[in-house]
């Protein structure tokens, strides 16, 4: 696979969309992404289903349970699955989220915030650069949701991201809905977070629904439409860092392809208005 075009807009490809997406992809999607855990393991029809669309069409792995900032060892004999998963279909991007679900008794279930740490800088970059080595792929970090801070922190979130990155030498993969959700729960300024990530290490975003536990607590959820402020967001991310390949996510409560094909047509309407270069230098 090709790397994305930067106006390009994507779906999560869901089990329950295939027959609909069997009958007809609509034009506005350009790439797809999947949790390699979720079909690594499949076989049959479903991976036949698969590798019918993966043919056609990019595809990106967004991985569920690496638990990059975990105590555990590094799970090395998914790693290996994983490489085999992205070489049989061709597909050249994975990412990861920035946080751990997993300690040494198993898995949590939960992602959990690495906290903010040199010292978690330098554990967790370690782990990235292996985890690069057996893929044989650079890979990209998501900024995560999460709704506890860590007990300890010498640094903020977005010191602790940028740090990361670089002593790694990986990519981002920014999730505009995470910093709106995140921005809510602990009060700062989205635009400016979204302002401080560097422009040159992101390769695709993420934009999702959420649900509004109380007036200062945000789930994040991906089981229903995106709200208004995050569609905002998501404009202001354009003007400042340029267009970049988006994707929508939807997890469960999933509505027929014509209604999720709305949301992507505005994501593709509000991508066209900025195809140029970034307004506003991010901060480098």
């Amino acid at each position: 696979m090709e790397s994305l075009r930067a106006a390009s807009v994507g779906l999560g490809f869901r089990q329950e969309l295939i027959p609909a997406l069997k009958n007809r992809v609509p034009a506005v999607i350009d790439f797809f992404e999947i949790a390699p855990e979720n079909w690594i393991e499949l076989g049959g029809r479903y991976e036949r289903d698969l590798r019918s669309f993966t043919e056609r069409y990019p595809f990106v792995c967004h991985g569920l349970s690496l638990s990059i900032g975990s105590p555990a060892p590094l799970n090395e004999t998914l790693l290996h699955s994983i490489r085999r998963f992205l070489d049989q279909h061709q597909i050249i991007l994975y990412t990861e989220h920035l946080s751990y679900c997993s300690d040494d008794r198993g898995y949590l279930y939960d992602l959990l915030p690495v906290p903010f740490t040199e010292e978690a800088v330098r554990y967790v970059a370690s782990r990235v650069r292996r985890v690069q080595e057996i893929l044989e792929r650079r890979i990209a970090l998501e900024n995560a949701s999460f709704y506890v801070q860590a007990p300890v922190a010498d640094m903020s979130e977005i010191e602790f991201i940028r740090a990361v990155l670089i002593e790694a030498d990986c990519d981002l993969h920014l999730d505009v809905n995470n910093v709106y959700v995140n921005s809510v729960n602990h009060g700062y300024d989205p635009v400016e977070f979204i302002r401080a990530m560097p422009t040159e290490r992101i390769v695709y975003l993420h934009i999702a629904g959420h649900h509004n536990e109380a007036q200062d607590l945000i789930i994040d959820t991906h089981g229903t439409e995106v709200i208004d402020p995050v569609w905002a967001l998501l404009d202001e991310t354009y003007q400042i860092h340029g267009v970049r390949p988006t994707l929508l996510e939807r997890d469960f409560n999933i509505p027929p392809l014509e209604e999720l094909v709305r949301e992507i047509q505005r994501i593709d309407v509000i991508q066209t208005r900025y195809a140029g270069p970034p307004n506003v230098a991010a901060a480098s």
